[in-house]
């Protein structure tokens, strides 16, 4: 799903849940952003900048995407940026990936039911 989803929508909570997840809630949506390991990879939050009750209670005027390779990487790396931003302040997120090659390192943003709300 696309990080532009949630343009648009007034969050009721933003939760870091550990260095490979992060929720967002709505009052009637919920999203997960978060890496689903596979055999040779490795996925984890690395950086966030900016304080995630700044995104709470005002709709998120800018939600944006970018991706660059990452040179430290032992065989295949990539960097995966996000930048969220209301009228009360914005959140920099980095989370960084590496692989063989042959296997993901991206980042993915599911909508969850209100039954797995987070």
């Amino acid at each position: 799903m696309n990080i532009e989803i949630l343009k648009g929508l007034v969050l009721t909570d933003v939760r870091q849940v550990d260095d490979s997840e992060i929720h967002f809630s709505c009052q009637d949506r919920t999203f997960k952003m978060l890496h689903h390991q596979d055999c040779c990879e490795n996925v984890w939050l690395e950086d966030v900048n900016g304080d995630f009750t700044d995104l709470v209670g005002s709709p998120i005027l800018v939600a944006d995407k970018r991706e660059e390779d990452n040179p430290n990487a032992y065989e295949s790396g990539m960097f995966t940026f996000y930048t969220l931003r209301t009228n009360k302040g914005s959140v920099d997120i980095r989370w960084n990936g590496e692989s063989n090659g042959y296997y993901s390192e991206s980042v993915d943003l599911i909508e969850t039911t209100m039954e797995e709300k987070p």
